[in-house]
């Protein structure tokens, strides 16, 4: 059964408080008190200081895709340890397509709710399915809901596609969507490859885990301006059902946050019109034996201006085991996750955010127990060797 506030747009909201017409903020989207950002227009708990801001870093990934330039190899290796996550440099995609398919998801959502809501997020039975407009699935009279509207469509593989939910308006977005994501894949996959030379492996050690027809989940997300953005979160702190994940941030306006492995969060910079971001998920946290770990992160609100973002999720092919590679397995490093198929991890991961839980957690695919350590334990040199190397 589909719960009553599944079709209460966030935009809606926000242009009723902002004609006056909310005394308050609905309680739907108030955070706890000790749960909320304390400094939103800075962009909350703690903002990054200058010195930090100036050393976010930054991934060439032209020259990553050389294999003898080890400074940028390096400068990979430094970015996954420390944020991981990284803006992204030298990927070829054109300045025009990156502002053409931010003005076109911008425009969509600008558009009269009855053209948006002919692509409305339900099946034919009216439940929730996650491609389409709408907002995240709501599940419970107490889940706090975030301060956003989203489209969500199914880019790969085409066959996938599902018409119904692709917008006819504007006109252009359908096409600049396909040509845009066909350069964010190639992004994603030279960080991928660059990845497993990181451990010593060939390009070609994560893709062939991937598979060549993994999928690709494209999300346009629209934070309108909030009255009380102190209160609420755009989006809640998540880390993603990915690989990695490219992200095309608003060309203005900030509100992307990291947490750091000390426990704080600081802002993700606003980037350069033909900057992108590149964030870990879960699935590379997986398959890497966590050498390599999924961020988590969240999304604060503007009390004045809006905010749209364009984010793709680059995930396996559904049939593939997803597991930790076993040359990354060793007697004194076992695996730390249990396996299952790609497309359970992905199903999983809507009940996880829907109740703010990262999907490896809810899903209880940890191995904690010692003796089920050991018993998954492989024996490859290598993992021990890689590890150290990383």
């Amino acid at each position: 059964m589909v719960h009553q506030a599944q079709g209460q747009m966030v935009q809606e909201v926000a242009a009723a408080a902002a004609a006056g017409g909310l005394p308050t903020l609905p309680t739907r989207y108030v955070l706890r008190e000790e749960r909320r950002p304390t400094a939103p227009t800075t962009g909350g708990d703690v903002a990054a200081p200058e010195a930090e801001l100036l050393a976010f870093p930054t991934v060439d990934v032209q020259r990553l895709a050389d294999p003898s330039d080890v400074e940028e190899a390096d400068k990979l290796r430094s970015a996954l340890q420390s944020w991981g996550l990284f803006k992204v440099t030298g990927h070829g995609i054109p300045v025009a397509l990156l502002d053409g398919v931010r003005d076109a998801g911008l425009e969509f959502f600008h558009l009269p709710a009855e053209e948006k809501l002919r692509h409305a997020n339900r099946d034919d039975a009216g439940e929730f399915q996650p491609e389409g407009y709408g907002i995240d699935r709501v599940d419970t009279d107490e889940q706090v809901l975030d301060w956003c509207d989203r489209l969500y469509l199914t880019v790969q593989p085409e066959e996938a596609r599902r018409a119904r939910f692709w917008p006819a308006n504007p006109p252009s977005l359908a096409g600049l969507l396909h040509e845009y994501a066909l350069g964010s894949e190639q992004v994603a996959r030279r960080v991928i490859m660059a990845m497993g030379r990181l451990l010593g492996f060939g390009e070609e050690f994560f893709l062939d885990l991937v598979g060549d027809k993994g999928g690709t989940d494209a999300r346009f997300t629209y934070y309108p301006p909030c009255p009380r953005p102190d209160l609420v979160y755009g989006l809640k702190p998540h880390t993603d059902n990915s690989v990695v994940t490219v992200l095309l941030l608003d060309r203005d306006v900030g509100g992307l946050q990291v947490l750091l492995r000390d426990g704080r969060w600081v802002d993700v910079p606003v980037l350069g019109r033909d900057e992108l971001l590149v964030v870990v998920g879960e699935e590379m946290e997986i398959m890497s034996n966590a050498v390599f770990r999924a961020p988590t992160h969240r999304v604060v609100t503007s009390g004045e201006r809006e905010r749209m973002t364009l984010v793709l999720f680059y995930q396996p092919e559904p049939h593939k085991d997803l597991q930790p590679a076993e040359e990354l397995v060793a007697e004194d490093r076992p695996a730390m996750y249990r396996k299952l198929k790609a497309k359970a991890f992905g199903d999983g991961f809507w009940d996880a955010f829907a109740l703010g839980e990262r999907t490896i957690d809810f899903l209880n695919i940890k191995v904690d127990d010692d003796d089920d350590r050991a018993e998954s334990a492989g024996s490859t040199p290598e993992a021990a060797a890689a590890a150290a190397a990383y």
